[in-house]
């Protein structure tokens, strides 16, 4: 016997449902973006919230008055430099916690990206201070490792313990030693894990805010700090901030939505054993 369809009323709400969640998500960016294109005095009129306009002053202002190429550069440097190496110590670790059940390590690591990351301000401030490296990329990039990492450990652990790890053992019989076996044979068929790890944690890199406001400088500004520059003491230039903010989030958006399919096979690959 075929399977029961689905009820009407139950496809209705579902589809209902999806819709909803999908305009509530989609809502503050589409105002966000209709913003970015308005003047001061549209943006404050409330009878013209959802009111078209094609002005494209704000954009020219961020991007000649206030240097945003500067922060994008910085933004994408740090990101890119965090999600490295978070990848050339993070396989390594996820894999060996998977292979040998390192439970309690894996735990250890979780707990350091529980905690807030403010509770490592004074003593990063204080480090890279000796080792005057406040205003570095040296200093973000290690410190938005905090953030990488261990999401790059925890998104792997499950994929390598989906891998079937008859693969290393016969790498093993040829010769191979538990490096060589790990580079050569278990990397290659975790692109999926790697790719997905590597988009999130880029993305959770590029919209860190927080060390970036302690660590980063006049030459490192990123660009979540840098959107203090429409924000001052009496007024608020809502205009180049919402301009400013498409900017930042449209990158990881785009990313986004042209990986979706290689995060869903990551985030899911875990999940079938090998």
């Amino acid at each position: 016997m075929s399977g029961k369809k689905p009820k009407p009323v139950k496809v209705i709400l579902t589809h209902v449902g999806v819709y909803l969640s999908l305009f509530l998500f989609l809502l503050p960016f589409l105002w966000m973006l209709l913003a970015s294109f308005k003047t001061q005095v549209q943006i404050l009129d409330t009878s013209k919230l959802f009111e078209i306009t094609a002005s494209f002053k704000n954009y020219v202002s961020v991007f000649n008055e206030y240097s945003f190429l500067t922060f994008i550069w910085n933004s994408f440097i740090v990101g890119v430099g965090a999600t490295i190496f978070g990848l050339i110590l993070g396989l390594p670790a996820a894999y060996a916690i998977a292979k040998y059940k390192q439970q309690g390590l894996g735990l250890l690591i979780l707990v350091a990206r529980i905690v807030p990351g403010i509770s490592f301000l004074i003593p990063w401030f204080i480090i890279f201070s000796k080792l005057h490296l406040i205003d570095t990329y040296t200093s973000l990039i290690l410190s938005h490792m905090l953030v990488t990492m261990p999401f790059i450990i925890w998104v792997m652990i499950p994929f390598f313990e989906g891998l079937p790890h008859e693969l290393e053992e016969s790498a093993r019989v040829d010769g191979c030693s538990i490096p060589a076996a790990f580079v050569r044979v278990m990397l290659p068929i975790s692109g999926p894990g790697i790719v997905t790890s590597s988009i999130l944690a880029f993305i959770f890199s590029w919209n860190n805010f927080m060390f970036s406001l302690i660590l980063a400088g006049d030459k490192t500004k990123t660009l979540p700090i840098a959107v203090f520059n429409f924000i001052s003491y009496s007024d608020i230039n809502w205009g180049g901030l919402m301009a400013a903010s498409v900017i930042i989030t449209a990158p990881v958006l785009i990313l986004a939505l042209f990986a979706q399919k290689y995060i869903i096979a990551g985030l899911t690959g875990g999940s079938v054993k090998g």
